[in-house]
């Protein structure tokens, strides 16, 4: 093994897990799950068949990464954050395999607060940031903070995380990282200068 796993983890064949990455204290990785390259899978973290995990992700204690669930690089999901993959789940009319489950895609970068829900069927945008404890019902654009219940708009972010202060009526700048950002005039998305 090139990767480290806790002896309480269970690790079920036909999962691939990337070198480098650490699996934590009672976490379960299903055969057919693809974790990537210098990943941290913390304690009583759970991630289903046929998920995908890219390189360098951070998942949080408590974490279940249901299938349908895509993770890009660097992706951060916070402690007890909560991912569904089933729209209408119902006990008494069973929705049993990969045809009822909604696809649900973290894009790099994107950081997932603790507590968090993200309701299936949605896109998290590249380096944007979903406050602790909010219920996202629709896509996150790129590089915004979205916080509540539901989610919305708060303010757009950096890459590096820091809020991005307005420069004039297209462009932002980072006080921290001095990274230059535009609005797009026809769509209205953020993009790095």
């Amino acid at each position: 093994m090139d990767y480290f796993a806790h002896e309480t983890a269970v690790i079920d064949e036909k999962a691939v897990v990337g070198e480098g990455t650490s699996i934590w204290h009672f976490t379960h990785v299903m055969g057919g799950a693809r974790i990537g390259k210098n990943c941290t899978l913390g304690q009583n973290v759970f991630v289903a068949a046929n998920v995908v995990v890219g390189d360098s992700v951070k998942i949080q204690n408590n974490v279940s990464i249901y299938e349908g669930v895509e993770l890009e690089n660097y992706v951060f999901c916070g402690p007890s954050m909560v991912f569904t993959n089933i729209i209408r789940p119902r006990c008494k009319y069973p929705q049993r395999g990969s045809h009822f489950y909604q696809r649900t895609i973290v894009r790099e970068g994107a950081s997932i607060g603790a507590n968090a829900t993200i309701v299936c069927g949605v896109e998290i945008g590249a380096n944007s940031m979903v406050a602790a404890g909010s219920v996202v019902t629709k896509d996150v654009p790129p590089f915004t903070l979205v916080k509540g219940n539901p989610a919305r708009f708060h303010c757009w972010i950096c890459q590096c995380g820091n809020n991005l202060l307005k420069t004039n009526d297209i462009a932002y700048s980072c006080s921290a990282c001095s990274r230059s950002f535009l609005i797009e005039q026809e769509t209205g998305k953020m993009k790095t200068c």
